[in-house]
């Protein structure tokens, strides 16, 4: 018999032992189109790292959350028609926060980006808004995720999370600099989570009355201040009070201080984005405020802690894929792939009929044609299961072209973005650190970057301080001087 045990030396394989022809680009309609759903790799990669451990979430495991109302003070319907951002109306909301690398029990001030996940209860059904604290994140194509949130956890022989493991993801992924840049700067350590600014990241659609297309970005700026804590004080804070930031909100809220965050737009025409300096879909940059001002929406005000944390907090569940009428999705990959995952995830760690239990159930009626699985409590008594049918139970049936479509047009290949103007990797991290940051902030990173350095291996460690020149040469050759002496 022949031995081809080395057929698949070179490259990795799929679970079923047949070649994968990429490990880090999705299959999209040409360069800049949408992710199709038969590439089995980035499905089979998703699916399987949705269901790796059980009961908590895989990222975002630890954090906290509560309930509240964001009422749209602004008239922004030339840019919507969605019914929650019409002008006096109010809509119950609920706010959780989380910290992406650490499991469910790891302090809340360890450096770490944190999660800022909204749930908007409207009339039109649930609307999700998943973000973090940073306007920006480390990748910009599904495919990556799962090797990305791997290299942040721990070693597979003692368990321990490594320095080396982080370090050679990052520095064999450029596109995370910008991100990373925020991470190893202030806002890896908020204060508190009322302290800190919330964003959806990525690029959304929006669609008016008339069926005009805009791209938006969301930013939730803290009534609070933004604040933050040095390295000693988070190291502190994470052996005195590993709960900080969880018994901050809570007492805050029960007290009646209750935290309040201002939403802002930046809508850019539809058509502008097809020449925009920067890849205006590229999850890891972001819209110069010059370019597009921020347009405030209205206010979200958190009023109310859960009554039982389980039930409310953990869970609930979470979907980029929970939008209304008047917004959709953008040709975002990481947008495209998370619409998938993350409704996914929630089944395999809720169950099928997740939606049904009360914090994830909508307010408006539910008439869904998905029925049984396991917790399935919300029987629709003896109407048809099947649509059409011949017995008055209403089914969709619209045909034609959607309201928030866009175009894509291209055969299908695995590939980076088109390159705009001004794209690169580094450039955006580089202008954070040299026009945003002033000398304390700088001196901080160099500090901060060079500790994360300690026990880094080679050849990973070189990779890290050549990552840091080209983010800038001066705070690069700054952190090599103090790693090396």
């Amino acid at each position: 018999m022949a031995d081809n045990t080395s057929a698949h030396a070179t490259g990795s394989t799929t679970q079923a032992g047949i070649p994968a022809v990429s490990d880090r680009h999705s299959l999209t309609v040409g360069a800049d189109g949408p992710i199709v759903l038969h590439d089995h790799h980035l499905i089979e990669t998703l699916q399987h790292f949705n269901r790796m451990n059980v009961p908590e979430r895989r990222p975002h495991a630890k954090g906290a959350g509560a309930f509240g109302v964001f009422e749209t003070t602004e008239d922004v319907s030339r840019y919507t028609k969605a019914a929650l951002f019409q002008p006096g109306v109010n809509t119950e909301t609920l706010l959780r926060f989380s910290t992406v690398a650490g499991e469910l029990g790891s302090p809340d001030t360890w450096r770490d980006v944190r999660g800022f996940a909204l749930k908007f209860y409207t009339t039109e059904g649930n609307f999700d808004l998943v973000g973090n604290n940073t306007p920006v994140f480390f990748l910009r194509d599904p495919m990556k995720f799962p090797h990305f949130i791997r290299s942040q956890k721990r070693l597979p022989d003692s368990g321990l999370r490594d320095a080396t493991m982080q370090w050679d993801f990052w520095t064999q992924n450029p596109e995370s600099a910008h991100q990373v840049t925020y991470l190893m700067g202030e806002r890896g350590l908020p204060t508190s989570w009322r302290e800190m600014n919330g964003y959806g990241s990525h690029t959304y659609m929006w669609v008016n009355e008339a069926g005009e297309k805009f791209w938006v970005k969301y930013h939730f700026i803290s009534q609070q201040g933004v604040k933050t804590l040095s390295n000693e004080e988070a190291e502190a804070l994470a052996g005195a009070d590993a709960e900080h930031h969880r018994r901050d909100l809570f007492e805050n809220i029960k007290a009646g201080n209750f935290p309040k965050w201002d939403l802002y737009v930046q809508v850019m025409p539809y058509e502008e984005a097809k020449t925009y300096r920067f890849n205006p879909f590229d999850l890891t940059k972001t819209w110069s405020k010059k370019d597009y001002p921020r347009i405030k929406v209205g206010t979200l005000t958190l009023n109310r802690n859960p009554e039982n944390f389980f039930a409310e907090i953990e869970q609930a569940a979470f979907s980029p894929a929970n939008m209304v009428p008047g917004m959709g999705m953008s040709p975002d990959k990481m947008l495209l792939g998370r619409n998938f995952a993350y409704a996914d995830a929630q089944r395999y760690r809720i169950g099928t009929n997740f939606q049904q239990l009360p914090v994830n159930k909508p307010k408006s009626p539910v008439h869904s044609y998905n029925f049984e699985g396991n917790m399935w409590v919300e029987s629709s008594g003896s109407r048809s299961y099947y649509a059409p049918n011949s017995f008055g139970d209403s089914w969709s049936d619209q045909t034609g072209p959607v309201d928030n479509s866009f175009e894509a047009d291209g055969e299908l290949v695995r590939s980076a973005y088109t390159l705009h103007a001004e794209d690169d990797d580094f450039g955006q991290a580089g202008t954070l650190v040299r026009e945003v940051f002033d000398d304390a902030q700088r001196d901080a990173l160099v500090e901060t970057v060079s500790g994360g350095l300690g026990g880094v291996i080679e050849p990973v460690l070189s990779n890290a301080i050549q990552y840091w020149k080209n983010v800038d040469a001066t705070i690069g050759a700054r952190i090599e001087a103090n790693v090396r002496g």
